[in-house]
């Protein structure tokens, strides 16, 4: 009986069972401290889950909303099993010494990437992206080639969309991760709850292109930005009635299949379990052929993780040409 294949999650959320340790904080000023959750997703049931449905390594992704620009619990968790286990830290992209910090933290503490995120997402601002000193942020992430995560909300995608396009291309070589897709397919039960208060109705694009047509499609030319594909986007896929293997489909034929990755977003979506999530998983690569699968489940994150950071030479991750369309 073969072996399943092996999975690189990128996006595991961890909350600590020490509270004392590791106390909520607030994610940025004017926010208020979080309460305590009334659950956990520990390093230690973290490895055991990866161990027993073959996950080969994970991004430690922070959770902004439980401890704010306090990453020290993804960073401890990471140095217990280093090189399995990659830190993507939330800090402020205002503060001026955010990228001394976010260098020290790359070349001396493990830490595998950054992730901007906004704490008020409904206030339609692009100073955290794109300020003079959120710049400086991208520079040094580009200096270090590190990887650059952006998490956007459904109403932000319009006018962000075209500006994440020109970061993308002042740095060519920088990978850029659009979590959850940045498409309508990935809007979080968050939203969701928002615009059905709203009195808002809720419905997802249909095929052939899901929505992905009027949003990240401007992506196609843009090779260095990379997409998720998580828990949010199954339970919308699956409300929706879509089969997730399609949609995949889609994107790699839109993308190339080079630029598309997985992640469970365990620690923030909770509907199924960690076998579920890695079963669905590996059922949304159906539509792909070895090669492609391969490069979906594991081997672009493991390409986009794994590289040398800081002063290494540049080599080409990314296909340049024009990614082809099936008929």
């Amino acid at each position: 009986m073969s072996q399943p294949q092996p999975l690189f999650d990128t996006h595991a959320h961890l909350i600590s069972d020490d509270w004392d340790r590791y106390p909520p904080r607030a994610f940025g000023a004017g926010v208020p401290v979080p309460d305590r959750t009334g659950f956990s997703i520990t390093v230690e049931a973290l490895i055991e889950l990866m161990d027993t449905h073959d996950v080969a390594e994970a991004c430690l992704v922070q959770r902004g909303h439980i401890y704010g620009y306090d990453n020290s619990y993804i960073i401890d968790s990471a140095a217990r099993y280093p090189g399995r286990l990659h830190p993507v830290v939330i800090l402020d992209t205002q503060n001026p010494a955010t990228p001394a910090l976010y260098r020290d933290l790359a070349l001396n503490h493990h830490v595998r990437g950054f992730r901007m995120a906004v704490a008020r997402p409904w206030i339609l601002d692009t100073s955290w992206l794109c300020s003079p000193a959120a710049m400086k942020v991208w520079e040094t992430c580009a200096e270090l080639g590190t990887p650059v995560t952006l998490i956007l909300f459904m109403k932000q995608l319009p006018y962000l969309l075209p500006l994440v396009r020109i970061l993308a291309r002042q740095f060519p070589d920088l990978p850029i991760l659009l979590d959850h897709g940045a498409m309508p397919y990935g809007m979080t039960q968050y939203e969701v709850g928002l615009a059905e208060e709203a009195g808002e109705t809720i419905v997802m694009p249909p095929p052939p292109h899901y929505g992905i047509d009027t949003t990240i499609a401007i992506f196609e030319d843009v090779p260095n930005v990379h997409f998720k594909i998580t828990e949010i986007n199954m339970e919308r896929m699956m409300k929706s009635g879509v089969h997730a293997a399609a949609l995949v489909r889609r994107m790699v034929d839109g993308f190339g299949p080079d630029r598309l990755m997985w992640g469970s977003d365990i620690g923030q979506s909770m509907l199924w379990s960690y076998a579920e999530k890695t079963a669905m998983a590996r059922a949304a690569a159906d539509l792909l052929d070895p090669e492609e699968a391969r490069a979906f489940l594991h081997d672009n994150a493991a390409r986009i993780y794994g590289a040398e950071i800081g002063g290494r030479s540049v080599t080409p991750l990314y296909r340049t040409e024009t990614p082809r369309r099936r008929p």
